[in-house]
């Protein structure tokens, strides 16, 4: 068999562990060379993860759905793909408001896992089921694997659906031995990696691509925007306190100081700031109006120009 003669398909089981006969000679070139190769790859991500938006699209709304009636968000993955789990979870508290424990990620051999690999943990059903036994029928299931076989996953996914939750499997191999205990299969095409099986590259990126999909347009259908303005972000540091009083300039076309004024009535609200100043409203209405429309700017606005 020569070097790059396709293996069968009782020695491969994810197009991500196959050999890539475009980086066949990476490790015999310039580094200049090295990178375009890289780069070459990773421009191959975007267009996979564009063929499964459709599927993308219902997962976001169904998770929207959720949400809206008090479920939670799980994340489950090992490796690299909890990892990126971790990432996206965490920053969706500072960046969109959202309380701790609304979206949850667990990674196989927990959280040390992130910074020492715990790599045989992947390989326990029995753990993946152990940490998904809060899940409820009310939540929603996201389970991360490249090759679309994890023993971890599968077995958090398996007892999602046994306690009635929706459950969504992202994976970077099309034909995912695990697809069928996901409701939706997110499989996106990225091929051969530049180097044989590591997953940190286009597999890890797509999962990334598609958890920001689907976390940012659920936090936007709920509310946490204004246009393309974060709303419900959290002024943790300066340089957050410091985007609190732009969005506000930028969202009114007012001065800073009228901004600084209205945030302070405000009692430091963004949202209760934003609906005052473009609804020409007080903060007491401008947080009644928000309650009814359920935390959406847009609609706030609609109905205090009606009253």
């Amino acid at each position: 068999m020569s070097p790059l003669t396709p293996p069968t398909a009782e020695r491969v089981a994810a197009p991500t562990e196959e050999r890539n006969p475009a980086t066949a000679d990476i490790d015999a070139v310039p580094t200049a060379e090295v990178l375009r190769l890289l780069n070459a790859e990773d421009a191959r991500v975007p267009a996979a993860v564009a063929a499964v938006l459709p599927a993308l699209a219902e997962v976001v709304d169904e998770t929207v759905r959720r949400l809206r009636a008090g479920g939670r968000v799980h994340y489950f993955g090992a490796g690299t793909s909890g990892r990126v789990a971790v990432m996206d979870a965490a920053e969706l508290i500072p960046t969109f408001g959202l309380p701790a424990g609304v979206v949850v990620a667990h990674i196989a051999g927990g959280l040390g896992a992130l910074t020492i690999p715990v790599e045989g943990a992947e390989d326990s059903a029995e753990g993946g089921a152990a940490d998904a036994a809060e899940v409820t029928a009310a939540d929603v299931v996201i389970g991360l694997t490249a090759s679309g076989r994890a023993p971890y996953v599968a077995g958090a996914l398996r007892a999602a659906r046994e306690a009635g939750a929706f459950t969504a499997l992202i994976s970077a191999n099309p034909h995912a031995a695990l697809a069928h205990e996901a409701d939706v299969h997110l499989g996106p095409d990225t091929g051969p990696e530049a180097v044989a099986g590591s997953t940190r590259l286009k597999a890890a990126t797509a999962q990334k691509l598609i958890l920001n999909g689907l976390s940012t347009a659920a936090m936007i259908a709920l509310g946490h925007t204004y246009s393309n303005l974060m709303v419900d972000l959290a002024p943790t540091n300066t340089k957050l306190r410091g985007r609190v009083l732009t969005i506000l300039t930028e969202a009114t076309g007012l001065p800073e100081d009228a901004c600084a004024a209205a945030l302070a009535e405000a009692d430091g609200e963004l949202k209760t700031a934003l609906v005052c100043l473009l609804g020409a409203v007080a903060p007491d209405d401008a947080r009644r109006a928000l309650t009814a429309a359920d935390g959406q700017v847009r609609a706030a606005l609609a109905a205090s120009a009606r009253t």
